[in-house]
């Protein structure tokens, strides 16, 4: 039986490689020590960890689910996003996610540093747009947890819900982002600004990601921008 610290890495890897899509059930505890090879109490503290991180959710009852706890439930994303017009949240998060940015270069953690790295690195690795988003909401929603205001953070939560159930899905015209497309190096951006400390840097750096995924969305309405 391996560790507590190799049952972390060996679930993330796990769930990495599932194919899971957001929110999609992961196999009950039984099935995963098994398949890790890991005691039930080892289990149980990596999901925990790994629940703390935002890579996963627990609801007792109905199981364990990979992403971010919604902070909202199905019916009121519906109905805010029936409200809502594309351009409109484009406006709200061009209000809010600087903001977060600012807060994360003085408030993240290396824990959180680790965190947007490991996100932003899956981004330009995923073969798939599927893959792609969901490590793009990820590091997103890492910002948003680094800045340490849970005030914000459930305004975020609740704009990103929308946002996710406004694009998720849409159809796009290539499998997956090729090597050069243009949100990894402005996720670099953000990220060099926030682990500098820079807040202002990382506010015009996220600004400037935002104002070129409103100009594809307005482009090519039919591709998600994120």
């Amino acid at each position: 039986m391996a560790d507590a610290t190799d049952i972390v890495q060996r679930l993330r890897d796990f769930i990495e490689g599932s194919g899971l899509r957001y929110n999609a059930r992961i196999p009950p505890e039984r099935e995963l020590c098994e398949t890790l090879g890991a005691k039930r109490y080892h289990l149980r503290k990596a999901l925990a960890e790994l629940e703390a991180q935002g890579l996963i959710w627990r609801h007792v009852g109905r199981g364990t689910f990979v992403g971010s706890r919604p902070v909202l439930n199905l019916q009121d994303v519906t109905f805010l996003g029936d409200l809502v017009t594309p351009e409109q949240l484009v406006a709200v998060r061009f209000a809010i996610e600087p903001e977060l940015c600012r807060l994360a270069a003085s408030s993240a953690t290396q824990s959180d540093r680790d965190q947007m790295a490991l996100c932003a690195e899956k981004c330009r690795s995923s073969e798939d747009w599927r893959t792609y988003e969901a490590w793009d909401n990820n590091l997103h929603h890492a910002i948003a947890r680094a800045t340490r205001n849970h005030l914000f953070l459930y305004f975020f939560e609740t704009l990103n819900s929308v946002r996710r159930s406004i694009v998720w899905g849409r159809p796009r015209e290539t499998r997956g982002p090729d090597p050069g497309y243009v949100s990894f190096a402005q996720h670099d951006d953000i990220l060099a600004a926030i682990f500098a400390g820079d807040g202002a840097q990382a506010a015009r750096a996220m600004s400037v990601h935002l104002q070129s995924v409103y100009a594809r969305m307005m482009e090519r309405p039919s591709v998600d921008w994120a």
